[in-house]
């Protein structure tokens, strides 16, 4: 379901604008994978046109194809552009172009709260380059997938990972916040501003620096990202040595799936004589796991990952005393972590 499942998206987005070779899309790649293994309908749900709002006879066209599924498939999301036989059409989701604000357009929220009701085993595929308000259905949705704009073979990629065939394991290198109004442009800044004059009161406080500092709840937070299998954290070690620490800890495939899990280390300095963030990414280290498996990684943590930038010095500056070592497999989901002195 959705236009996004059989759209093509290469010739759009400024410098990401190719004109490609080919373009598996979405709806091919779930036919090219299953192929007559099974019955798949297709139902637009949604137009994309500039002003566009929901249409009736779309979405009902749409539920009474999920209805009549075993499961269904949103492809939703936002474009680059809109007519993508103009070479510079890239008047939405582009570089060069803000968005109004990050609700999803063509009216696909009440298009997804339809289908969700009509069919609860629906995926939901989010297709765009950033956080998109999925505040009015996400509490009844079963599954969200992350698609980005996925290239050439996205298609194929995007129905090995719905169907199971690959493990994901990405995350997130942003937050997606619940709504525009709690990001830190918009809370502590002055996002547009005014006569082409913005000036950025957030200071340090960007991304999941602000989120954790302010204790505000995302939707989904930096370095977020789930996997079909389950992973432990255990017996986390850190040595510090001069100016610098080394981070050992354990990992383990607890679940039935091969996968991939990407380790997060953050760094907190207890006390500063300047304002700093809750807590900082200082390395990160992805380790390929079978069932059962276990490995011991090694992080370096050298002097910068210590470090601050002291405005009044005018240099880098790694200022004596404690410090806390946080492991975990996102921002707001912290495992483990352990004390050291430098």
């Amino acid at each position: 379901i959705g236009e996004n499942a059989s759209r093509e998206n290469a010739m759009g987005g400024g410098s990401s604008q190719v004109k490609a070779k080919y373009e598996i899309t979405p709806l091919q790649g779930i036919k090219n994978l299953l192929g007559d293994q099974a019955k798949i309908t297709y139902a637009q749900g949604y137009k994309i046109a500039k002003n566009q709002q929901a249409d009736p006879q779309l979405i009902q066209q749409a539920v009474a194809a999920a209805s009549a599924s075993d499961a269904a498939v949103i492809f939703c999301g936002w474009t680059h552009g809109y007519d993508y036989s103009k070479w510079d059409d890239n008047a939405y989701d582009a570089e060069g172009v803000d968005k109004p604000n990050m609700n999803m357009p063509f009216g696909q929220d009440e298009l997804i709260k339809a289908v969700l009701k009509a069919n609860p085993k629906t995926i939901v595929v989010l297709m765009g380059g950033g956080p998109i308000d999925v505040s009015e259905w996400i509490n009844n949705a079963g599954a969200v997938l992350e698609g980005w704009y996925p290239g050439m073979e996205g298609g194929n990629a995007l129905a090995k990972i719905i169907f199971g065939e690959v493990n994901p394991s990405g995350k997130l290198p942003m937050t997606f916040p619940k709504k525009l109004e709690d990001s830190p442009a918009h809370k502590l800044g002055e996002f547009p501003g005014k006569n082409g004059v913005v000036h950025y009161n957030e200071g340090v406080f960007v991304g999941y620096r602000y989120f954790d500092t302010y204790h505000v709840q995302p939707q989904f937070a930096f370095g977020h990202g789930l996997s079909y299998t389950k992973f432990d954290y255990s017996n986390l070690n850190v040595l510090a040595g001069k100016n610098q620490a080394t981070v050992k800890i354990q990992i383990k495939n607890s679940g039935k799936r091969e996968g991939a899990e990407i380790v997060q280390i953050y760094v907190k300095q207890d006390k500063s004589t300047v304002e700093r963030p809750e807590k900082e990414l200082k390395a990160f280290q992805k380790v390929f796991l079978k069932p059962g498996e276990s490995k011991i990684i090694e992080l370096k943590l050298n002097a910068d990952a210590f470090q601050y930038y002291n405005e009044n010095q005018k240099k880098w500056v790694l200022e004596p005393g404690k410090f806390t070592i946080m492991a975990g497999s996102a921002s707001d989901h912290i495992l483990l972590n352990q004390t050291i002195n430098l």
